[in-house]
């Protein structure tokens, strides 16, 4: 699926029949399924990659809930839904965000961060928790070279590196027992004795060639076009130590925000938009499905994501062309959609 490029000049006017907020597995699913309802499918998401928070921020770990896959890592569950979607045709704006929404008779028109606007006869959400920006480090405060990855690469990217983790939640426990087997060294820094990562986890670092540091923060980042080293200070003795690093991953969570979403007249209840059974928002042709949604009862799992992004769909199709139904039959009685 392509990716959008920056505009220059005028602001470019876009046509489509539904436009996806988000491209995490939800948005992906929602991609496909508009496609098998025919209908003209365009796909945005701020992040500069598919997939959402899975591919940013656990591409390596196994999932377990996810209906058909006893177990699947993160990165082979956003291929497999992107070759889906991909059946669709999506137009796809990658590293672009909807800031601005107001309606017309018939459709909605969507403007985003680039001044590009999308007429869309209707608009699905599927954002997730929001956009996600990681939590500081106060020591890279001025620091702006390379080496420092807030996203992680593939385990084997790392091979004979030095790799500094900081944190003591599941990501930065999970990153440090995923990239220890590729990694020349790893060593986590943990502010805290204690870690608030799964027992399991911690169980596997503690039994690993890793080296833990914890009550201790680091407090210098060294090297100008590149990292070079850190130093950690112990939060008990003072005492300094410089450790060599080529790559310092910060994993202290990220803070989640529905950024311009917030003014769009949502029914809001703290991160979350409150839907109905069709998925609708309560706004004229604008639905949500996924993570970022409310409703009683609702269960935060991807598997209900997915099925919230198909009920969104065949409401929209509905909605859209009032003359079809609501069911759209079953799967298996269709002919194969072929791939691009």
């Amino acid at each position: 699926m392509p990716e959008s490029v920056p505009l220059t000049g005028a602001p470019a006017v876009c046509e489509t029949e539904i436009l996806v907020v988000g491209a995490g597995p939800a948005g992906l699913f929602a991609c496909y399924y508009a496609g098998m309802r025919g209908l003209d499918v365009t796909l945005m998401d701020s992040l500069p990659h598919l997939g959402g928070q899975v591919a940013a921020l656990y591409p390596d770990k196994e999932i377990f809930d996810v209906a058909g896959f006893p177990a699947v890592r993160g990165r082979e569950l956003v291929e497999r839904l992107t070759e889906q979607a991909r059946t669709a045709s999506p137009s796809v704006l990658l590293r672009e965000s909807a800031v601005d929404l107001r309606h017309e008779a018939d459709a909605v028109h969507v403007t985003t961060d680039r001044g590009r606007v999308i007429r869309a006869g209707a608009v699905l959400v599927t954002g997730g928790i929001g956009r996600f920006t990681p939590r500081p480090l106060p020591a890279l405060a001025s620091f702006s070279g390379d080496g420092v990855h807030h996203l992680v690469a593939p385990p084997h990217e790392y091979a004979d590196r030095d790799v500094v983790i900081v944190g003591g939640g599941d990501s930065a426990v999970d990153w440090a027992n995923t990239l220890a087997p590729h990694a020349r060294q790893v060593t986590v820094v943990h502010r805290r004795t204690r870690f608030r990562a799964h027992e399991y986890s911690v169980a596997r670092l503690m039994d690993s060639p890793v080296r833990v540091l914890t009550n201790s923060e680091i407090v210098e980042v060294h090297g100008v076009e590149s990292l070079k080293a850190v130093t950690v200070r112990d939060c008990g003795s003072e005492a300094l130590e410089i450790l060599g690093a080529d790559v310092l991953i910060p994993a202290l969570g990220h803070i989640a925000s529905l950024g311009p979403l917030t003014t769009w007249g949502l029914t809001l209840d703290r991160q979350q938009i409150q839907v109905d059974t069709a998925m609708c928002t309560g706004l004229d042709r604008v639905y949500a499905a996924g993570d970022i949604t409310t409703y009683p009862g609702k269960v935060r799992l991807m598997a209900v994501g997915f099925g919230e992004a198909a009920t969104a769909v065949n409401n929209i199709a509905v909605r859209l062309r009032p003359e079809e139904d609501l069911f759209p039959g079953h799967s298996s009685e269709r002919p194969p959609i072929p791939a691009n």
